[in-house]
């Protein structure tokens, strides 16, 4: 008698919890956050294939959607079309593989800096610099010194936004892909619950909006942020440290979360014990990472030197000494083999840390730019607004990272970046509207957590999102950007059922508590404002003594606002680190089965 087949089918694993999760969050088995019928259009839109498609064939049907939209965002204008003299963001990017691939190395950081003179870490510049050589082998004029300055080629447009998706793909896309997938594993979310999430992620409208419609890169610094996180999620502290570094070398926004990953991983190596070898290997390949990402940089000058290239031969006579060198030449031997070295370094840390441009250049909503309105405080002298944007700043982001240095748990990863991005966000020095990104990204990292996509997290959530895209609007309608931004995060917002497409997301079934209507009139007031705001724009011209009067009111409410998700990212990161008594824990988790 034939021996019967094995059954095709595994009986499903169960989802392990983690070591240091919440006790709120053990014990507990998968998380299925819409078992009965999809709670919102981008669950009904993906509802078919719960539970019938293997999330393998799921997924690459998730990448192509995604990056359809992104193509599609992409067939607008961008940042400086047509827009003389100095155009945008998308002629500096151009520019910047011009000059990586037209000029020595030891040139790069000194060419013609009124020009989009480079101001990113090497990294930006070597990705460039492979994105240059690339579009040189199709068409050589696109990177032509000088002569390709301002060009609008439209096939040269093709090529830019396929660059964006490309660096998209290998790194940004497949990190949060990873990520939402160990996360959810760590906090017991169902695969097709995370699936949800990770649509959702990958829809982010603001992300869209800047790099594929504005135009910019910013999703590589971000996907190397995301895989350091993923990194520490699988326990892989010195990966970690790595990703990190590549983070810092591409854009130095990644600053932004440097606490975060510092406190951590020194917690982790303290907690629940001292464990000095750890310590030592994450330091050590800290420095190792730093060390081969500037090397190429000191390779190529000290060959530029030794072929008698110089790297200012725009300077005619002696050479005035470089900002960060007032003093320190003095000291230094200008005619020693490592000198030029020195002057590179020296001139890449001024380029990348331009302090001397103010606390601010342009209007955007965070605290210093708020304040400005009620009292001129640009009119004092630069050291002290510096040394008030940093106090300001230690207070708003010690507190997160004291809860992630006590408290080293995978689960509280997102809270503690976001809560410290904001704090960044708001006081630090020299911030761009465009950074709002940053927050933005662990804030919506949420999504994959436990209970991510319950109406509490995706309320707050998608308030961060839309209120971000909002103050962007002003960055994005002088280059002609306004429908996509309408486009994309109005479809946003009506694939997660939020405002202002539904208010179902601030009401639960069978009751609804004091903190949902606090909510929704706290966010249905900034909803109003925001809509509001958008027919003043289009229909009232400001007075003539003001012109920047719905501009600086954009900066007031979007600070405001911005505050608000700061406070709640910090008093969520509070509770979710059981920083209060656990009475209290036992006392809402009693009230909740009553």
């Amino acid at each position: 008698m034939a021996k019967p087949s094995p059954s095709a089918h595994k009986p499903r694993r169960k989802v392990k919890q983690a070591a240091n999760a919440p006790s709120s969050l053990r014990n507990v088995g998968p998380v299925e956050t819409m078992s009965r019928a999809p709670a919102f259009p981008l669950a009904a839109l993906l509802w078919p294939a719960r539970g019938t498609v293997s999330q393998w064939e799921l997924l690459p049907l998730i990448l192509m959607a995604v990056g359809l939209f992104r193509w599609a965002a992409g067939l607008w204008g961008y940042s400086g079309f047509e827009k003389p003299p100095i155009f945008g963001d998308y002629e500096a990017q151009r520019h910047w593989m011009e000059i990586t691939t037209q000029l020595p190395i030891s040139q790069w950081y000194f060419h013609d800096l009124q020009w989009w003179g480079l101001d990113y870490p090497p990294l930006t510049a070597y990705h460039s610099w492979l994105c240059g050589k690339i579009g040189s082998l199709i068409d050589p004029s696109w990177f032509a010194l000088f002569s390709s300055r301002g060009s609008h080629d439209p096939t040269l447009k093709i090529f830019m936004r396929a660059t964006v998706i490309v660096s998209e793909y290998l790194v940004y896309i497949p990190a949060v892909v990873v990520f939402v997938r160990r996360f959810s594993r760590l906090n017991g979310v169902a695969n097709w619950s995370a699936a949800v999430a990770l649509v959702a992620i990958l829809m982010q409208p603001a992300t869209i909006l800047i790099d594929h419609v504005h135009f910019q890169y910013n999703t590589v610094m971000l996907g190397f942020v995301i895989a350091s996180m993923s990194s520490i999620l699988a326990g892989r502290n010195l990966w970690a440290a790595v990703f990190f570094v590549a983070a810092l070398g591409f854009k130095q926004m990644a600053l932004y979360y440097a606490f975060s990953v510092f406190a951590y991983l020194l917690g982790s190596c303290v907690f629940p014990r001292i464990n000095l070898p750890r310590l030592i290997a994450i330091a050590g390949v800290t420095v190792v990472a730093f060390a081969i990402l500037i090397l190429p940089i000191v390779i190529g000058t000290l060959l530029d030197v030794h072929r008698g290239i110089d790297s200012r031969p725009d300077i005619d006579g002696p050479r005035p000494p470089l900002p960060l060198f007032q003093g320190l030449a003095d000291y230094l031997d200008t005619e020693a083999f490592y000198y030029p070295v020195v002057e590179q370094l020296v001139q890449m840390v001024h380029r990348i840390f331009p302090f001397a441009r103010g606390l601010f250049e342009d209007k955007v909503a965070n605290f210093w730019c708020a304040l400005n309105v009620i009292v001129k405080i640009k009119k004092y002298p630069a050291e002290l607004l510096q040394r008030g944007a940093l106090v300001a700043t230690l207070i708003s982001i010690i507190p997160p990272n004291l809860v992630l240095f006590f408290r080293p748990r995978k689960d509280l990863l997102p809270l503690a970046f976001a809560a410290t991005a904001w704090g960044f966000f708001l006081f630090s020095y020299q911030v761009h509207e465009k950074s709002v990104l940053l927050p933005l990204m662990p804030m919506t990292l949420l999504l994959a957590s436990s209970h991510g996509l319950n109406k509490t997290t995706r309320a707050w959530v998608g308030f961060a999102n839309i209120l971000g895209c909002w103050t962007m609007f002003p960055l994005l309608q002088r280059v002609d950007l306004a429908v996509p931004y309408a486009v994309l995060t109005l479809l946003w917002a009506y694939l997660l059922g939020l405002p202002p497409t539904s208010l179902a997301v601030y009401f639960q079934e069978g009751s609804t508590s004091w903190t949902q209507w606090a909510t929704l009139f706290i966010h249905g007031s900034f909803y109003l404002v925001m809509a509001f705001w958008h027919v003043l724009v289009k229909s009232v011209r400001p007075p003539p003594d003001k012109p920047d009067l719905w501009v600086v009111a954009n900066v007031g409410v979007g600070a405001a606002g911005f505050s608000l998700c700061y406070l709640w990212c910090l008093g969520r990161l509070f509770l979710q680190g059981e920083i209060l008594p656990r009475s209290w824990f036992a006392k809402k988790d009693k009230a909740k089965t009553q």
